[in-house]
């Protein structure tokens, strides 16, 4: 089609329409002409046109790359393990999340000794990007500017193509607004403004990750910022110049980066006229055409009645900053010196204040590291939330309520074939409790000490806000023997809780189908008695660990839910490991449903006076 589209556009060229009457002919006459030469060009290679589309599932199924989840597998069964790791790594690119392909692909590398793993549908001109930033970010500026250079006329070259891709059929399922007319112009134009709104969405196609939805924030602009200042490096004043004008077009009030080229027209005077270097032309042309599209589709929504919304393509304070999207080597710039604009940068305020430091609420629970001892942010470590003998209590009343696979859809070893996984929830205790199959004191026990670890998270962070059961889960891990020797897998892969960890992009996505709404996590562990199975902190790359963490009887870890806190276990080689894993949330449209009807149920049981656990919930020794 792509083909097809890029010959035809060449070979038959629009005709202006002339005035007076029959003066738009030659217009309708050269689009007729246009309409021919792409049938004759795509039927013999793609069959006359049909009225069947794929459906929407379909192009979302292609879209995350769901056929190569298949095609893993069939390899597997032929025996071609290289083609399978391939095929299962290109999945996992769009779909970090997916720890079962996370652990197929590790154990590729186990059984079919070293494999270089190719991304099957790789956009080479993010690649390019993201190895431009990577040189610039050891200072290797040469090869920056390469891949840089490189990776814009990538982008170019994509944004052709995408344009082009955009002159398909008209979609009357996608766009309710839309009803058949009769008139010329109100059909032509209901089909050209879903061609200008694919059109005008490119830059957003071009700077989105595969299988993301959100895109790279001011993905195009970043390109020349990186580029000025690499320049300027290896002393080539007049790229780096032209660089910043071309960046400029975007930020035209970007101090930093005026700054930059007022500093290199300082440096160019006396051998050159400064005035004489320009922005790139391809960039103008680009921001131009973009203008006008978003013009024209304000126009439209006006006068055709429906709503349209101009997005900012070119937002230079996204959501998802970090260390990567700040070269590093800015710092240590002389203050006279040229500065990526983006080094400036505020980091993005949080949706909330952050603090921690609060009181523990109960006089027995011991503090052992803050923050900052623990590498991180927002992070806490405590021991002495339950005693020995409620740990014990816990542990038999696990034994009598955990189901396998529970909250993994019944799969019994969702995160490692070498480990058992059994799970419940509150409210099952509970009920199983009323019913007598297990102590009502135990079950009631579960209830009042996830309460007690949720009043300690919101009362240690200092939050101005009710914090809520988003799920809670008593978890138990167990080594399967025999499968112990030579593992090389992780009992929890490493992830973030409310966000899709992305490691070779260093981001965290919020986006489904991550558990967005979750803002905080707690783990209350039960017991010491098992080999390995160590809680671990990493950086955003999924594998430098900041902090590991032993888990005992009345520890508790807890840590807010995002990005900031990629985390995971290690292998269980031997024994049993149990705990309480908290999710909470600030929500309260996403309170856990389990835990209001276990409130019920312990409502109605206080109402019968069965009597409530040992513990209560206010416990007289509050501080």
């Amino acid at each position: 089609r792509l083909r097809c589209r890029r010959r035809c556009r060449g070979q038959v060229r629009l005709t202006a329409p002339g005035p007076g009457a029959g003066g738009d002919l030659p217009f309708f006459g050269s689009v007729l002409r246009r309409a021919g030469c792409l049938r004759r060009c795509e039927e013999p290679c793609l069959g006359a046109a049909s009225r069947h589309r794929a459906a929407e599932e379909v192009r979302a199924d292609f879209q995350r790359r769901v056929p190569y989840s298949y095609l893993q597998r069939a390899y597997i069964q032929l025996n071609k393990l290289e083609e399978a790791a391939n095929a299962a790594h290109t999945f996992f690119m769009a779909n970090p999340e997916h720890m079962e392909i996370q652990q197929d692909i590790e154990n590729y590398k186990t059984t079919a000794g070293k494999v270089s793993l190719i991304d099957r549908e790789a956009k080479q001109h993010m690649e390019d990007y993201s190895a431009g930033v990577r040189h610039y970010d050891k200072e290797e500026y040469e090869l920056a500017i390469d891949f840089l250079e490189r990776a814009l006329k990538g982008y170019y070259s994509e944004d052709e193509d995408c344009q082009i891709m955009c002159e398909g059929p008209q979609r009357f399922e996608e766009h309710e607004y839309l009803e058949y007319k009769a008139g010329l112009y109100e059909a032509i134009a209901d089909h050209y403004m879903q061609v200008l709104a694919c059109k005008h969405d490119c830059v957003r196609e071009l700077a989105t990750r595969s299988g993301r939805i959100s895109p790279i924030e001011n993905f195009l602009p970043l390109h020349y910022d990186y580029l000025q200042f690499a320049y300027y490096r290896v002393g080539d004043y007049v790229k780096a110049l032209e660089c910043a004008k071309s960046y400029l077009l975007f930020h035209p009030d970007d101090e930093d980066v005026l700054e930059n080229a007022g500093y290199y027209e300082g440096l160019l005077e006396g051998t050159m006229d400064p005035d004489t270097v320009k922005p790139r032309k391809e960039a103008k042309t680009l921001l131009r055409r973009h203008k006008l599209e978003s013009h024209l589709l304000q126009v439209a929504a006006a006068g055709l009645g429906y709503t349209y919304t101009e997005p900012n393509y070119w937002n230079r304070y996204g959501a998802r900053q970090d260390e990567h999207s700040v070269p590093s080597s800015i710092s240590s710039e002389l203050e006279d010196g040229p500065r990526l604009s983006v080094a400036k940068k505020p980091m993005p305020k949080p949706d909330r204040e952050l603090k921690e430091g609060g009181p523990l609420l109960y006089s027995d629970v011991k503090f052992v590291y803050n923050s900052q001892q623990l590498n991180g942010t927002q992070r806490v470590l405590l021991d002495n939330v339950i005693s020995e003998e409620q740990c014990r209590e816990l542990h038999r009343v696990a034994s009598g309520i955990m189901l396998a696979g529970d909250g993994y859809r019944g799969k019994t070893s969702p995160h490692t074939p070498n480990e058992r996984f059994e799970g419940a929830t509150v409210l099952k205790a509970l009920k199983y409790g009323y019913e007598g199959r297990v102590p009502l004191k135990s079950a009631r026990l579960f209830y009042d000490i996830s309460e007690k670890a949720r009043r300690i998270v919101e009362s240690y962070f200092m939050l101005n806000s009710t914090l809520y059961f988003s799920y809670t889960h008593l978890v138990c891990r167990t080594a399967l023997s025999g499968q112990q020797e030579r593992r090389n897998d992780l009992s929890h892969p490493i992830h973030a809780d409310n966000c899709l960890l992305d490691p070779e992009a260093n981001e965290c996505w919020k986006e489904p189908p991550a558990y967005t709404f979750r803002d905080y996590s707690a783990l209350l562990y039960m017991n010491a008695d098992f080999e390995g199975g160590e809680f671990i902190f990493t950086e955003m790359d999924a594998k430098t660990v900041t902090a590991s963490i032993k888990p005992k009887c009345g520890r508790m870890i807890s840590f807010s839910s995002g990005g900031e806190n990629p985390h995971g276990v290690k292998a269980v080689t031997k024994g049993q490991r149990c705990a309480v894993a908290l999710w909470f949330t600030l929500d309260p449209l996403y309170r856990e449903l389990e835990r209001i009807q276990a409130d019920e149920v312990i409502a109605m049981l206080d109402q019968e006076h069965l009597g409530p656990s040992e513990m209560s919930i206010n416990p007289k020794d509050e501080l």
